[in-house]
């Protein structure tokens, strides 16, 4: 009987959303994805509570929304600490810091040798590696962590940002080349506007890298608050559904962060193909 429910509740939701896909409108765009959702978390909960899972291997939906519920004021004092602080603050330096040595590498052959391998060395060390010498070196407070997200984010940033200057048209550069622009006038009117596309991919790319750099910073050092000091303290007292909790606040922040880029990339780069063909 428990299986046979199961498989009501899936096929259910599955013929529902199957319904809903055949009609185009904005509506139904918006209800497949949280049906989906529903379902899961449905079946989720059953399997739970039908199979006696203990809470200590799987928590249920309903004792993660608790535990949420409980903890609002540390879920917030985390966020604030990991997210606000550490990732937020890291991408920001990281980013800004990958802009202006992809333009310098633009302007300067010699670099692009020599940066770009050094940037590919740096982007392939393990974070588990150097997130505890960084905690060393900046503190157990929200810099070292921020340090070890512009760790992350720096290289794919650069690297996408590198491609976009270099992606104009040569006649365009032929073109400003006979009207005799100075490197300045070039990057503001032709090359930054280029690179937008690519360094939106980057951007969107390490919204995701931030979260996870910070969060796995700070189970190296700490203060008494944090997302992955919260995690790890709350595995050892066999409190999954906090850690659950913590878990789906990384997620809403991640969904989030990369959804508010992308909207601001809408907004810069409406001009591209690939934004008019989306709205379209």
């Amino acid at each position: 009987m428990t299986l046979a429910a199961i498989l009501v509740v899936w096929l259910g939701g599955w013929a529902l959303n199957l319904w809903l896909s055949r009609r185009d409108s904005r509506a139904s765009r918006i209800l497949v994805p949280l049906i989906f959702g529903a379902t899961l978390l449905i079946l989720w909960e059953m399997i739970v509570r039908l199979y006696a899972v203990p809470s200590v291997i799987l928590p249920a939906p309903s004792q993660i929304g608790a535990s949420f519920a409980a903890n609002l004021p540390i879920l917030w004092t985390d966020f604030v600490q990991t997210i606000l602080r550490g990732a937020l603050g890291g991408w920001l330096i990281g980013a800004a810091a990958a802009v202006l040595t992809a333009i310098a590498i633009d302007r300067s052959p010699f670099l692009q040798r020599g940066l770009l391998p050094i940037g590919n060395f740096v982007a392939a060390l393990p974070i588990v590696g150097i997130a505890p010498i960084l905690v060393m070196w900046f503190g157990f407070d929200w810099h070292s962590k921020a340090a070890v997200v512009v760790v992350m984010v720096f290289f794919p940033i650069l690297v996408n940002m590198v491609a976009g200057l270099a992606a104009t048209d040569p006649m365009q550069r032929d073109l400003m080349a006979t009207w005799a622009a100075p490197y300045g006038a070039s990057l503001w009117k032709m090359r930054l506007p280029a690179a937008m596309p690519f360094l939106f991919n980057g951007l969107k790319i390490t919204t995701t890298l931030a979260l996870i750099g910070a969060i796995v910073a700070e189970f190296f050092g700490s203060p008494t608050r944090g997302m992955g000091f919260r995690i790890s303290t709350a595995v050892g007292r066999l409190d999954l559904p906090l850690v659950w909790a913590e878990i789906l606040v990384a997620a809403m922040a991640g969904s989030l962060f990369y959804g508010i880029v992308a909207l601001i990339e809408k907004k810069v780069t409406f001009w591209h193909p690939s934004q008019r063909n989306h709205q379209g």
